[in-house]
């Protein structure tokens, strides 16, 4: 059976390459949680103005992005018989699944190819669970033999719908969205990452979004170097899924505002 394993960025790789899983394997190397959006994934437009964003904001060359993220695409023009996509609770992974399934749509016949979710939102013995990064293979294993759920038409006409939603960014539509829908299918974290992003979307008096206002607030609580402001962020707002260097974009538009001075 032709099977191709999608993972969320490279954390989970090299542990998964350690396990008994056949199959080929692409890396999802994207933050479709930040910038600039369109519905149409598979629009030149959309990864030109992706590739802009990417090596602008992170500083990253566009050959680089090209091979990490563009490339990778061509896998799935391939003909498969099972997709497998590794995905996480947290906002940045979940509008990385929401993407990968609107490409999936536009790109091949859904009715050929079974596809499959493993998307853990929390793991036997581990009480701060933060994503499959931190599993061994034995644990990857564990979670495609237990939890990986194949998605149906439903789960796919909902995932295409919160798709359109999330790349809106419009607060009254995303607020709806929530209100009105009672079934989330296998989609099981997609309504609190959805809501994470409501909240982010909303802004105060000063103009700051939820993240700027959590940083500013960890800020004048008296941290002021960088690492330990990452470590305090995490303790609570795991949901977004942010890293170091998406935190850093926060982080200067606090520093623009002149809100801020921090020390490495």
């Amino acid at each position: 059976m032709n099977t191709l394993h999608i993972l969320n960025g490279d954390s989970t790789r090299y542990s998964f390459e350690q396990t008994g899983l056949d199959g080929d394997v692409m890396v999802w190397r994207e933050v479709l949680s930040e910038g600039p959006l369109e519905e149409n994934i598979l629009a030149a437009r959309f990864w030109r103005n992706r590739k802009k964003w990417i090596t602008e904001t992170f500083n990253e060359k566009p050959e680089s992005y090209q091979y990490k993220m563009l490339d990778q695409l061509t896998k799935l023009s391939e003909q498969y018989d099972v997709i497998n996509l590794w995905f996480e609770f947290d906002l940045h992974c979940q509008a990385n699944l929401l993407g990968v399934i609107a490409y999936l749509e536009q790109k091949i016949d859904l009715s050929s190819p079974a596809i499959y979710l493993i998307c853990p939102g929390d793991f036997p013995g581990k009480a701060d669970f933060r994503g499959m990064g931190e599993l061994n293979s034995e644990e990857l294993e564990y979670l495609y033999d237990n939890i990986r759920e194949q998605l149906s038409d439903e789960d796919f006409a909902i995932a295409l719908q919160a798709w359109k939603v999330y790349v809106s960014k419009d607060t009254e539509v995303l607020n709806k969205f929530l209100s009105t829908t009672d079934f989330w299918g296998s989609l099981h974290f997609l309504k609190p990452a959805l809501q994470a992003q409501l909240k982010r979307l909303q802004v105060n008096e000063q103009g700051l979004n939820y993240i700027e206002q959590k940083l500013l607030e960890i800020y004048n609580y008296g941290i002021r170097t960088i690492p330990e402001i990452y470590l305090e962020f995490w303790k609570t707002e795991k949901i977004y899924g942010m890293g170091d260097m998406e935190i850093d974009t926060y982080l200067d538009k606090l520093r623009k505002k002149d809100l801020i001075i921090l020390t490495l």
